[in-house]
């Protein structure tokens, strides 16, 4: 029985488990929308910290949390409606970067910056190759 602070959330706890579907889905997801991403800095160094093997175990499985609910195509908001679409992804990823602000580090935003300026494509091909 799922606690009573993550009920709906389910689908994304057990996406969360699966570290490398994150990862893949993540890049797919986000080449598609960086454009409509206000938060898009703020997603990248969550998903850079969350896979930072300097992360704690919890930290990780916060972020990966929030990263897994913004790539499931369901929604309590749904994605394509202009500016309230990512609102509800919006909410969850502030509510555990809240929760862990202190490790997500400057490296990580960093990191962040430097993929939305290089470009989402180029990134994903360096994570790849990694």
């Amino acid at each position: 029985m799922a606690a009573e602070h993550s009920v709906g959330f389910e689908p994304a706890d057990r996406l969360a488990e699966d570290r490398e579907s994150v990862r893949r889905r993540f890049w797919r997801k986000l080449k598609r929308v960086a454009a409509q991403l206000p938060f898009a800095e703020d997603l990248l160094a969550a998903y850079y910290c969350a896979f930072d093997r300097q992360t704690p175990r919890h930290v990780q499985a916060s972020l990966l949390g929030a990263i897994a609910y913004f790539i499931l195509p369901f929604d309590f908001v749904t994605d394509v409606m202009p500016i309230l679409g990512f609102a509800d992804d919006a909410a969850v990823l502030a509510t555990a970067i809240r929760m862990v602000a202190g490790h997500i580090t400057t490296e990580h935003r960093e990191a962040a910056r430097a993929v939305l300026k290089r470009g989402v494509d180029e990134a994903e091909a360096n994570v790849k190759a990694a």
